[in-house]
C-alpha cells in the first residue's frame, strides 16, 4: 500500500479531509446501532442487566431522563448512545490514514473505547453498576465494543484499496 498518497494529511491534521471525519462519524453511529442489537441479545440471554448508557443517564443525570416521557426513554437512551458512538467514530476519522489502513485498527479502537469507559469514565462518574457488573456482563460489553471497532474499521476507502 502506498502511504505517500496521504503524507500531507497525516503530518498536518489541519489538512485532514473532512470526509474521513464524516465517514468515521457515520461508521460510529452504525457501529453503535450494531452494538444495540448485540446488547439486546445479551440482555435476552441474561448476560446484561443494565447498559453503560442506561447507567450514565440513570445514575448521573436522572433529571434529564425524567424529562423524557417514560414510553420514550428507551429510545432516548439509544439515541444518546448512537450520538456518543458517532462522536467516537469521528475521533477514529482523525487517526492518520496509514494507521486506519491496518485491519485491526478498528477493533483495537473499539477495545480502547471499552477500556476508557471501564477504567476512566465509570470510576470518574462514580457509576456503581459498572463496578458491580459480573464477568459475563463485562465480557459481553467487551465483545460489543470489538463489533463496534469492526464496523468503524470497515471503511469504504480500505475496500477500494484492497480490491486493486
Amino acid at each position: 500500500m502506498a502511504h505517500e498518497d496521504h503524507a500531507d494529511e497525516d503530518t498536518d491534521p489541519r489538512r485532514r479531509p473532512p470526509a474521513s471525519i464524516v465517514e468515521g462519524a457515520a461508521g460510529g453511529a452504525v457501529g453503535a446501532m450494531a452494538m444495540t442489537g448485540m446488547r439486546e441479545m445479551a440482555r435476552g440471554m441474561g448476560m446484561i442487566t443494565q447498559t453503560p448508557p442506561e447507567a450514565i443517564l440513570q445514575e448521573r443525570v436522572p433529571h434529564l431522563l425524567a424529562r423524557v416521557p417514560p414510553e420514550r426513554r428507551v429510545a432516548a437512551v439509544q439515541l444518546a448512545h448512537w450520538v456518543y458512538g458517532a462522536s467516537a467514530g469521528a475521533g477514529y476519522g482523525l487517526i492518520p490514514t496509514w494507521l486506519r489502513d491496518y485491519r485491526l485498527s478498528g477493533p483495537v479502537y473499539g477495545v480502547l473505547a471499552w477500556a476508557f469507559f471501564e477504567f476512566a469514565l465509570a470510576p470518574a462518574f462514580g457509576l456503581v453498576h459498572a463496578h458491580q457488573s459480573r464477568p459475563r456482563e463485562r465480557a459481553a460489553l467487551f465483545a460489543d465494543h470489538v463489533l463496534y471497532g469492526l464496523v468503524i474499521g470497515a471503511s469504504p476507502r480500505r475496500r477500494l484499496l484492497t480490491s486493486r
